[in-house]
């Protein structure tokens, strides 16, 4: 609202005027200056100066809201979106549902714990028909360390959902569905991310994981602070991504467990 027009605010004529002569157009060069700034630039008085910024203000500022109707809104948002069912009765009991849409969901544990596993069974739900409880749609899977595999993958369908891989073709419909990105660096990984925005929209895209995000940058940056410096832009991009096409996003990440040395010199912070 700071770029609101001040000759849209209903200011009176004597001052919108004097505003305009000057060269002061917009909510955002009025609210940034004092009133004693604006009294010296606009050659008027104080009275007249604060009633001009009290309209400005009142119009230009964003409304208070009650916790109740951010509580609210809040409910409004997560009935338009939903879940992915994980088939993991605790699971989707603890996450209301199963993974949610429109928003990121992180995988973190430590390597071998099962987090491809577990992506790849998320990619053949999200590729069922919605007849057996999935979301009907093709999945993108940005497969950075190349563990995904398609025989792993039928062989989990098998498993998990055997009544429906006995359906003749659904196993090859369902893998289909499945496309897998495998950047080799930064600058591809940064690439693919644009092309899936386009994707996600033209292929009825239902799910998006990302595994792992931490190895995308591993290759190129060594150290942990420039890792996390580079990935700033590329998980706002992914958040905001989730939000737009409201789809789940699922991104797996390691952490790996320190020295003993190392442990005791951090003792009392908290990593998730």
């Amino acid at each position: 609202m700071e770029k609101k027009l001040i000759k849209e605010m209903g200011l009176p004529k004597s001052i919108a005027n004097v505003f305009a002569a000057r060269n002061i157009t917009t909510a955002e060069e009025v609210l940034s200056l004092t009133e004693f700034e604006l009294m010296q630039l606009l050659d008027v008085g104080l009275a007249e100066v604060a009633s001009a910024v009290a309209r400005i203000s009142e119009i230009a500022c964003p409304p208070y809201q009650t916790v109740l109707s951010l509580m609210k809104q809040r409910i409004r948002k997560d009935n338009h979106g939903g879940h992915l069912p994980t088939r993991l009765k605790g699971l989707d009991k603890a996450l209301c549902g199963g993974i949610p849409f429109g928003v990121l969901t992180e995988l973190v544990g430590p390597a071998g714990i099962g987090k491809t596993q577990f992506c790849m069974k998320l990619s053949l739900l999200a590729s069922l028909p919605t007849s057996c409880g999935g979301l009907n749609g093709r999945v993108i899977y940005i497969d950075v360390e190349s563990k995904l595999t398609s025989r792993r993958i039928i062989e989990i369908g098998t498993e998990s959902l055997p009544e429906i891989f006995q359906i003749k073709g659904m196993a090859q419909e369902m893998a289909g569905r499945i496309l897998v990105l495998r950047p080799a660096s930064l600058h591809e990984f940064t690439e693919s991310l644009q092309q899936i925005k386009v994707s996600i929209f033209q292929h009825q895209v239902k799910l998006l994981v990302i595994d792992s995000m931490a190895a995308v940058v591993s290759r190129d940056y060594g150290h942990a602070a420039l890792r996390q410096h580079s990935l700033g832009w590329h998980i706002s991009f992914i958040k905001s991504l989730a939000e737009l096409s409201r789809i789940p996003v699922v991104v797996t990440n390691q952490f790996i467990l320190r020295s003993t040395e190392q442990r005791e010199s951090h003792r009392g912070s908290c990593r998730i």
